[in-house]
């Protein structure tokens, strides 16, 4: 497995100041429309194809391409995708638009929206509240299988890193943002 260069807030601030970067930020349309570096573009992770968007880039290959996210795992998803793709020109940006925001370096603040994380342990808790309430109302300990599943699920996400039910819960229409356009 390839390994790609990281750089921490201040610095990537400093950089643009300097020269400019090209910055792209992998989270969903809602998290971005609700606070971004002014700078960056929106390429969600789950649409992201490397080749396209080295090919649409305004600067050439040369220049390193910096990837954002908001704590910095998702752009280091990305940026391992891109080096998997043949692209080694691309920064991880330590700590993400959360450590973007803190810095006080300039964001843009839309539409407020409920994380996809707190969705996840909604849903999560949802149908294993009803699963075990199934249970106990009816004496049918098969009801007792959905909020296995949901633990088995928990469980798997956390040791991979990868939640089917989050990548699931971003492709719904609330979590997507209308019009091709995610304004404020």
């Amino acid at each position: 497995m390839a390994t790609f260069e990281t750089i921490t807030v201040s610095k990537l601030a400093e950089l643009d100041a300097q020269n400019g970067v090209e910055l792209i930020d992998v989270r969903t349309p809602v998290e971005f429309r609700e606070v971004h570096a002014t700078k960056a573009v929106n390429v969600p992770l789950d649409e992201l194809n490397p080749t396209a968007v080295m090919r649409s880039r305004q600067q050439t290959g040369n220049h390193p391409l910096y990837v954002i996210c908001r704590s910095g795992n998702r752009s280091g998803k990305a940026c391992q995708k891109f080096v998997d793709a043949g692209f080694a020109n691309v920064v991880n940006v330590e700590g993400g638009t959360t450590a973007w925001d803190a810095a006080g370096l300039p964001v843009e603040r839309g539409k407020r929206a409920i994380s996809l994380e707190r969705q996840v342990r909604i849903c999560a808790g949802l149908i294993a509240f009803v699963g075990s309430a199934l249970a106990l109302a009816t004496g049918n300990v098969y009801w007792a299988g959905i909020p296995a599943f949901i633990g088995a699920g928990l469980t798997f996400a956390g040791v991979t890193d990868t939640c089917g039910m989050g990548m699931i819960l971003a492709k719904m229409p609330w979590n997507r943002c209308g019009g091709g356009t995610c304004s404020a």
